[in-house]
């Protein structure tokens, strides 16, 4: 996934400022995403990831400074920006009335794609969504939801895709599903922005890191050059116990859920039948 160092950046943010009222939320971002990399978005909630995200994909207006995608400028050519791009928001964005399925050949059919029913099949079964496919999006649990609204910003395979916390209310399968595929977009040639405040997300998937805190980038690179900041560690003999996450692997295996989650009742919690 390493680029090409003549290419030019798929994604570049030039002194980016915004404030609402009084509340400076950006002070001057910087940072440039290479083609075909993912680039992670480091930081705490409040730190300005979505409000960047939002101005990137012309949602808005920043109050100075600059950005691009695909050479496009973000303030001069909003449309040309929103042609090569998708994005994904952190609350799953779909049509609760439709099925799974008719939400996905929507998007398909907006795109002006051929079959867009095979395309949504092939999504469907990307995300362990197959088994719900027929079934209204409004039955579907938090997790299913946000796995379909992934699966839909995929569509038409988009050269830049925006993900603002990804895997928020995701199952460990499920958040290890959404890892594969982002990774895959990116050995595919998709540009990737991934806005995350989970360390091992954007240890397991960055090329690039970024720390966004208070509103400007602290600092800018790829993994092995952020551990460089810490001192040497320490060689000592610890037996290593495995994670949770290892043990949940385990035990469950790879096959994922043998039936659709049923959707949680919004006032008593309980599982709706």
């Amino acid at each position: 996934m390493t680029p090409t160092a003549t290419l030019e950046p798929a994604i570049r943010v030039q002194g980016v400022t915004k404030s609402f009222k009084d509340l400076e939320v950006l002070r001057g971002v910087d940072f440039d995403v290479a083609p075909g990399t993912i680039f992670a978005l480091l930081g705490s909630n409040g730190a300005g990831k979505t409000t960047l995200v939002r101005i990137l994909a012309t949602l808005l207006k920043a109050d100075g400074g600059t950005a691009s995608v695909l050479g496009h400028e973000v303030a001069a050519a909003p449309a040309d920006v929103r042609r090569s791009l998708s994005l994904t928001g952190q609350f799953a964005a779909v049509d609760e009335v439709l099925t799974g399925k008719e939400n996905l050949v929507l998007v398909a059919r907006l795109r002006h794609l051929k079959d867009p029913a095979a395309v949504a099949d092939d999504l469907l079964a990307r995300f362990s969504l197959t088994d719900a496919a027929d079934r209204k999006a409004g039955t579907y649990s938090g997790g299913m939801r946000r796995r379909l609204d992934i699966a839909m910003s995929l569509v038409g395979d988009p050269p830049v895709i925006f993900l603002d916390e990804p895997t928020t209310g995701l199952d460990p399968q499920a958040r290890i599903e959404v890892w594969d595929t982002v990774k895959n977009l990116a050995r595919g040639g998709t540009t990737v922005l991934l806005t995350t405040q989970y360390l091992d997300e954007a240890e397991q998937l960055a090329d690039r890191i970024a720390i966004l805190h208070k509103g400007t980038i602290i600092q800018n690179g790829t993994l092995a050059e952020l551990k460089r900041l810490l001192p040497a560690a320490t060689v000592e003999y610890v037996e290593k116990q495995p994670s949770l996450e290892e043990v949940f692997l385990a035990l469950v295996g790879d096959d994922g859920p043998e039936h659709p989650e049923p959707a949680a009742d919004a006032d008593t919690g309980r599982s709706a039948r």
